[in-house]
């Protein structure tokens, strides 16, 4: 008798057991094709850059050769609209450069506070539109103010993302980042949403201090040269087209979509 109750009392143990086994697996989340996918994309993307000991102004992170710069955030906002900027970057050359018509579909990619987003609005007119991207929900708020006290009506302000400027396919003919492009976390991801947006021959243009002018009084790596400008952008299968260089302290480097 004694042995038989032991022999039960160990098998109501193990089915015991082998239930509380049998629910700890079933609350064990394995993961998806689709989490593996995004974990081998993640990793892919990784590839293409470069992890260093971040300089002062850096981030650690190197593409093609150069160091990201650090963003400014949007407490330094007061910066974008300062009273010197007009005659230190002469934006109306700029302006004259890019041959805008009324109609036209322009994207402002890292608009900030809206400094060049308006003159863009004005540019086009009535019948085109600007999409003014930037990834800070604070910096977007200004703007929208921005224009709000203009009354400009033909800006449609877009949050973007570290890695996409969120525009429909080919939408754009012309996008241009102004003292953007150096700051960018993912470069390479966001030209490729770039080059998505735009129309078949569509233009996008990098506005960058020059990098070959130790007189231009800003930090090394807030400059961009032309050549590494270029290095970049066509690697994206973007056609140089033309640099302008009348700008007093940037230029202002063109390319085309096949």
């Amino acid at each position: 008798m004694h042995r038989t109750r032991s022999r039960n009392y160990r098998t109501s143990l193990a089915q015991r057991t082998l239930s509380v086994l049998l629910a700890c697996l079933s609350a064990v989340t394995l993961p998806s094709s689709a989490d593996v996918d995004a974990a081998a994309q993640a990793a892919s993307t990784d590839s293409r850059y470069e992890r260093v000991v971040p300089s002062r102004d850096g981030i650690g992170k190197r593409y093609m050769g150069r160091e990201i710069a650090g963003v400014m955030g949007w407490e330094g906002a007061q910066w974008l609209e300062r009273e010197s900027r007009a005659r230190e970057e002469r934006p109306e050359l700029l302006l004259r450069e890019l041959a805008l018509g009324p109609g036209m579909t322009v994207a402002d990619i890292g608009a900030g506070t809206g400094y060049y987003t308006w003159q863009l609005a004005k540019q086009v007119g009535p019948s085109g539109r600007v999409y003014a991207v930037d990834v800070q929900p604070e910096m977007v708020s200004m703007l929208d103010r921005q224009m709000a006290k203009r009354g400009v009506r033909n800006v449609v302000s877009v949050l973007g993302s570290d890695t996409s400027v969120k525009l429909p396919p080919a939408s754009v003919d012309l996008a241009i980042m102004v003292d953007v492009y150096h700051e960018l976390a993912y470069p390479s991801e966001v030209l490729d949403s770039i080059v998505d947006a735009l129309k078949p021959g569509g233009r996008v243009v990098f506005v960058e201090y020059r990098a070959e002018d130790p007189a231009v009084a800003i930090k090394p790596l807030h400059k961009m040269s032309e050549v590494q400008v270029r290095r970049e952008a066509t690697a994206h299968g973007l056609k140089w087209e033309r640099s302008i260089e009348s700008l007093p302290i940037q230029h202002a480097i063109v390319f085309r979509k096949p």
